[in-house]
């Protein structure tokens, strides 16, 4: 039965998962005849795979530091989820809260250059890593820190993925933080899998789902919402990023990408990632549209002017993943 997709650590390898892989905690793991040819058929036959994962203690220990942990999710790549998660996190630090960014993206980070502290390091203490600090508000954990030039690639399996997530969550540092923004690379593989039962135990999870207006994101960022469904992660809201672009000479904005039909039933106007939160019973936090401010700022690592058509709209979201979570989790309130 199937390894990475249950991020089973330590001895589980990584190898061709069969489609009908029944998983490592059935009762049907490693006897069925889908397991035939699977890497790990005799693990997971013998029970050892279905075995509690000992890391997931000590996470939620280190995690219980951490008052909100919002998941940045998309089924889609090239939806703008970095620059959304960077702008996240140094929005609601702006506001005199503690935020961590994680970037679990391994083989694409770009959390450092979007809170300009490449040149950083991070640093190994006695008790685990030291996150870097972006001001007294802000720190960000990510695997670029780590990389011996900027343009090395990380060509890593499944297994050796998952591991540096749990030791992300488990390891740093983090201390006492009102939020942790999460954000993950595109898809519902391996990442999302150990993200999903790496922080279950943890209190105060939900996700964000970022979306472009167009179709053929919304197949499968649509899918994301589901493995949300599946894996019992809340979902705050959607944001349709790239909702239009702001001419920086006339502020007319164009529609770059057609948004997707209104979704059956729907009101009229109703479309794109609205009309795909309306389908699936979640709140709409917003659109954000392109515009030269934004670009800039991400590129230059810091904020987005709170005067541009970007910075308002990302402002407007902000507040209102704050009151999902609020409402969600009154018991971690922050004033």
């Amino acid at each position: 039965g199937g390894v990475d997709r249950q991020g089973v650590p330590g001895k589980m390898v990584d190898g061709e998962v069969p489609e009908a892989c029944p998983g490592t905690s059935s009762e049907g793991a490693g006897k069925q005849s889908a397991c035939a040819g699977c890497p790990n058929q005799k693990i997971c036959a013998s029970g050892e795979a279905a075995l509690p994962d000992p890391a997931l203690p000590a996470i939620a220990r280190n995690m219980s530091s951490v008052k909100r942990k919002v998941l940045v999710l998309s089924g889609k790549g090239g939806v703008g989820k970095s620059s959304f998660s960077a702008q996240l996190a140094m929005g609601l630090a702006g506001q005199d809260h503690q935020v961590g960014l994680l970037d679990i993206d391994i083989c694409g980070p770009s959390a450092p250059r979007m809170l300009g502290v490449e040149a950083e390091e991070v640093r190994q203490a006695g008790t685990g890593w030291q996150p870097v600090w972006v001001g007294d508000r802000l720190c960000v954990m990510s695997i670029g820190f780590m990389l011996p030039t900027k343009s090395d690639a990380v060509v890593w399996r499944g297994v050796r993925k998952n591991g540096l997530v749990k030791q992300f969550l488990r390891d740093v540092e983090w201390g006492d933080l009102d939020y942790l923004v999460v954000d993950a690379p595109p898809g519902t593989s391996d990442e999302h899998i150990t993200l999903a039962q790496s922080v279950k135990e943890a209190s105060n999870v939900a996700a964000v789902i970022v979306t472009t207006p167009q179709e053929v994101s919304l197949l499968d960022v649509r899918k994301e919402m589901s493995f949300c469904a599946k894996a019992g992660i809340p979902v705050l809201g959607v944001v349709e990023n790239m909702a239009a672009f702001v001419c920086p000479n006339c502020n007319h904005a164009s529609e770059i990408f057609p948004p997707a039909p209104s979704a059956p039933g729907a009101p009229p106007g109703v479309s794109g990632g609205e009309a795909m939160a309306l389908e699936g019973g979640v709140p709409f936090l917003g659109r954000v549209p392109m515009d030269v401010a934004l670009s800039r700022a991400c590129e230059e690592g810091r904020l987005v002017d709170p005067a541009s058509a970007s910075g308002r709209e990302l402002q407007g979201v902000a507040a209102k993943i704050r009151e999902q979570l609020r409402v969600r989790f009154p018991e971690a309130a922050t004033p």
